[in-house]
């Protein structure tokens, strides 16, 4: 019995580790799925101003969803693998910094993150859109009329603030 309660007891940190590994994982998936859908909102009142952009606001998307999901991937990684590599001490949009030398270095290894790393460093790298110019203005402007975006804001901000109340131990 004592031989068992010992066991118990030497196996109790890994599970408060391992659950807390899981809080810091679910409210950073939340701060990406809160971004991911706040450029979903900006891109859908840019489009129902201008229907021309419809072509490169989905490129403009497309480049947004595979940042931050590829971060997802890194974040979980280093979450479990390197833990150092992130700074977990400051609010949850800062906790994962990659550098596009970081991206770009992964994107040229072996390794689980190698092939979203390459993906997300190819795009950026790419030729960009004819229109992103006309894209991006566009967002900038769309952003310099708080009215037009305010519902959008206000769900982000919801979002953001449900996942930074979120306490992991």
């Amino acid at each position: 019995m004592t031989r068992a309660l010992a066991l118990m007891l030497a196996l109790l940190p890994l599970s408060v580790f391992a659950q807390n590994n899981a809080c810091l994982s679910e409210k950073y998936h939340g701060y990406v799925d809160a971004s991911i859908n706040w450029y979903e909102d900006l891109v859908k009142l840019t489009v129902e101003k201008d229907a021309t952009l419809e072509d490169v606001s989905q490129w403009f998307l497309e480049g947004r969803k595979n940042h931050f999901e590829f971060n997802k991937e890194a974040f979980d990684y280093y979450l479990e693998n390197d833990p150092g590599r992130l700074k977990l001490d400051t609010s949850v949009e800062g906790w994962l910094n990659l550098s596009q030398d970081d991206i770009k270095t992964l994107s040229q290894t072996e390794g689980p993150l190698s092939e979203k790393a390459a993906e997300v460093f190819n795009f950026r790298q790419s030729t960009p859109h004819a229109r992103n110019y006309d894209m991006r203005s566009a967002l900038a402007d769309i952003l310099s009329h708080p009215d037009a975006i305010q519902e959008a804001l206000n769900r982000y901000n919801s979002a953001l603030q449900e996942v930074s109340s979120t306490e992991c131990k």
